[in-house]
């Protein structure tokens, strides 16, 4: 069974840095793609990055140059390193894993899981 498990998070002002990490287990590591996702109060659920099974990274324009998204294979671990960060960061960070089988990856037919969300709040 594949699990998520988020750590990290917390409050900080405006400029500060945080870093959020996120435990798979129950799958082979990053082997269709992984990701951090966000959602503010009111607002939909919005991509900040990904990271594929090949190493390519994407992220959101408004994170570009302050966020770094990474991985330690032999943790099974994802991370999301936040710097300069801005009240605008504020949500609740989700991280996203595919753990779809070698065949339907390459077919394009993901298997989703979702780690439980973890709070990230800036003052400023």
């Amino acid at each position: 069974q594949v699990h998520l498990v988020q750590s990290g998070g917390g409050s900080v002002q405006a400029g500060g840095s945080l870093k959020l990490s996120c435990v798979t287990s129950g799958y082979a590591f990053n082997s269709c793609g992984m990701g951090w996702y966000r959602q503010a109060p009111g607002k939909a659920r919005e991509l900040v990055a990904t990271l594929s099974e090949s190493g390519s990274i994407t992220y959101a324009d408004s994170v570009k140059g302050r966020f770094t998204i990474s991985e330690d294979k032999a943790k099974n671990t994802l991370y999301l390193q936040m710097n300069r960060l801005r009240a605008e960061d504020t949500a609740v960070y989700y991280c996203l894993a595919d753990a779809a089988s070698p065949k339907d990856c390459a077919d394009g037919s993901p298997s989703l899981y979702w780690g439980q969300g973890t709070q990230v709040t800036v003052s400023s």
